[in-house]
């Protein structure tokens, strides 16, 4: 591990006690940030399926209830969504910073079999004295979809489908479907259609994004690997 500074008489390269409490107390001070985000990142999911709960409260209240605020509730889905991107950028930062420290930090002093990167120090300082985002939003939007919006925007669709089923009696054949999907002067036909290429977008944005993870960590450079 290679160190700015090393004390008289101690093996070159190595940290001394002055820059190892430094460190520890850097590393603690990551871990305690990343924590602060990490909630804020559970108050938008929140938000999220408190709103889709009420939605779904409201459209199954009652068989004549309209399904409309199912739809509704896509845009509000679709700003928690955005926020908490927003928000998960800040979060990496720190996780990435912390997880750094881990890595080629404790982790080699606890087993030293396992060498540190090269240069990991250099890396961590250039963050340091030039911070910025590890991941762009839209790989930070994929990240959020993946990991929970994925599951709720589900539950809008499959409720939706569902409300459209069966209330206010099952339906006997698609043009009925269609007719029940209805808003307004709005045809079913074009309902349905911005449904099913509003879960596409968001299938679609999920698995681009996923491959550009991936391809940025067989990158092999030192803001991936920390990102």
């Amino acid at each position: 591990m290679v160190a700015r500074s090393a004390e008289a008489g101690e093996e070159p390269g190595a940290f001394n006690s002055a820059d190892m409490g430094a460190l520890a107390h850097l590393y603690r001070a990551e871990i305690y940030r990343s924590t602060i985000w990490r909630t804020r990142l559970d108050t938008t999911t929140n938000w999220a399926v408190v709103t889709l709960g009420i939605a779904l409260s409201i459209t199954y209240s009652s068989a004549s209830a309209s399904e409309v605020p199912l739809v509704l509730v896509g845009i509000l889905i679709t700003f928690f969504l955005v926020l908490e991107s927003r928000r998960y950028r800040y979060f990496n930062v720190w996780r990435a910073r912390a997880r750094w420290i881990e890595r080629n930090f404790y982790g080699p002093m606890l087993t030293p079999e396992n060498a540190p990167q090269e240069d990991w120090t250099e890396t961590l300082a250039r963050d340091y004295l030039e911070p910025r985002y590890h991941i762009s939003f839209l790989r930070a939007i994929g990240r959020r979809l993946r990991r929970n919006y994925v599951w709720i925007l589900l539950i809008q669709t499959i409720a939706y489908c569902g409300k459209i089923i069966i209330h206010p009696a099952p339906v006997s054949n698609v043009a009925e479907f269609f007719d029940r999907a209805a808003i307004g002067p709005i045809p079913g036909e074009v309902i349905i259609l911005c449904g099913i290429l509003y879960n596409l977008a968001w299938i679609s944005l999920a698995v681009a994004t996923l491959y550009l993870d991936r391809v940025s960590h067989r990158g092999g450079r030192p803001s991936s690997a920390m990102g």
